[in-house]
């Protein structure tokens, strides 16, 4: 019977180490984690900048927001001001921003184009100013 309880604890036991090991072979590659299996390719500002032109100038018109930073995104001359010092968004990076951009609200969208002391969306302050504690403004590129 002694054998029997200890055939019984090592299957047991067995289990569990194969369970461990299944859940530990599972998890993402180093290089995978936060990525969603892309390649890491740098964002491109022209690209990028008009893309969230686009964007604005659709959200402004569908808030019914008439800022003149609303004015500015659907002025299709606008300037592209290069990303700053040392900032480098992949495309995955961009790609997020530009999707939480289109699923925000219309009150939230009404603070990111305000004119004054306008917010950013976490997922587009990808190049937040050094120093700046926490701030929600900057960093996204484009106007």
């Amino acid at each position: 019977m002694t054998t029997l309880a200890r055939r019984g604890s090592n299957g047991w036991a067995g289990r569990v180490v194969l369970a461990l090991l299944a859940v530990l072979s599972a998890a993402p590659t180093a290089g995978d984690i936060g990525s969603c299996g892309q390649t890491a390719v740098p964002l491109d500002v022209t690209k990028f900048s008009r893309d969230k032109e686009i964007i604005d100038c659709s959200r402004c018109g569908e808030c019914a927001l008439s800022s003149a930073a609303c004015k500015k995104a659907c002025d299709k001359k606008n300037d592209i001001t290069p990303f700053p010092e040392g900032c480098f968004p992949l495309v995955h990076d961009g790609e997020v921003c530009l999707d939480a951009l289109q699923a925000a609200s219309c009150s939230d969208y009404a603070g990111y184009e305000r004119d004054q002391s306008p917010t950013i969306p976490t997922e587009c302050n990808f190049c937040p100013p050094r120093g700046a504690g926490g701030s929600t403004s900057g960093g996204a590129g484009g106007r």
